[in-house]
């Protein structure tokens, strides 16, 4: 077993981390997932929310808005959507997204309504680690 799990994560911006680390956390849209060194293959659609990497003991978060996450048993690799590190969002940004989130709920039909309410979710799941 690795000791290490090689983990890339992209946006259509740049590239935000390529190293090794000890595990990453990752908001599914069919749930959340932790991926750790010598992961069983698997490819998996990313809602709103917050990704975790872990370490050495450290914890380092992204908020994330859609994308698609590639699990291999050398790593893992996130095309994002949007992404950007917590430390570099402010409050005030936020609520303004949320804001906006609950306006296109309010207006979403069918299907819409679903994915509506599950970006609003991350959205607000993210305020409440800032």
């Amino acid at each position: 077993m690795a000791d290490k799990l090689q983990f890339s994560l992209v946006s259509p911006e740049a590239e935000l981390f390529s190293g090794l680390v000890d595990q990453v956390d990752v908001p599914g849209t069919e749930g959340d997932f932790g991926v750790l060194p010598d992961h069983a293959p698997f490819m998996a659609a990313i809602r709103t929310g917050a990704i975790t990497v872990f370490n050495d003991g450290v914890e380092t978060k992204y908020m994330i808005q859609g994308g698609f996450a590639d699990v291999m048993p050398s790593g893992l690799t996130i095309l994002a959507e949007q992404c950007t590190p917590l430390s570099d969002l402010s409050a005030e940004a936020l609520a303004e997204d949320i804001t906006k989130a609950e306006q296109a709920l309010a207006a979403a039909e069918g299907d819409d309504s679903l994915d509506a309410a599950q970006h609003l979710d991350g959205l607000k799941l993210v305020q409440g680690t800032l």
